[in-house]
């Protein structure tokens, strides 16, 4: 199996009931995949308990059965989707993947 990790760290918003709708957003965008990306087996989003200016926002966890079926999920036109709201939304991402 592998694991894959993904932080992100949202952008800085008008007020923290912003930040709060988009962190919503990208936390529902996110686990509305596995309904259409099979290759998920697992599949976890979680919102920084305690939010410091140098903490990151959002942790993804995700698991799939081989590299193949991340890269299958990684290219997926809905996951593609996601990305681009993570990316208008987001000023920094750090990625972990591995096996277990």
């Amino acid at each position: 199996m592998i694991n894959h990790v993904v932080l992100f760290k949202l952008k800085e918003f008008e007020n923290e009931d912003q930040k709060a709708v988009v962190r919503s957003k990208i936390k529902k965008a996110l686990l509305a995949l596995v309904d259409s990306i099979p290759e998920i087996k697992y599949m976890q989003v979680g919102e920084n308990h305690k939010l410091q200016s140098a903490a990151f926002d959002l942790c993804l966890i995700s698991h799939f059965e081989s590299f193949h079926d991340l890269e299958v999920y990684r290219v997926h036109p809905e996951h593609v989707k996601v990305i681009d709201l993570v990316r208008t939304n987001t000023v920094d991402r750090s990625v972990v993947d591995f096996e277990f």
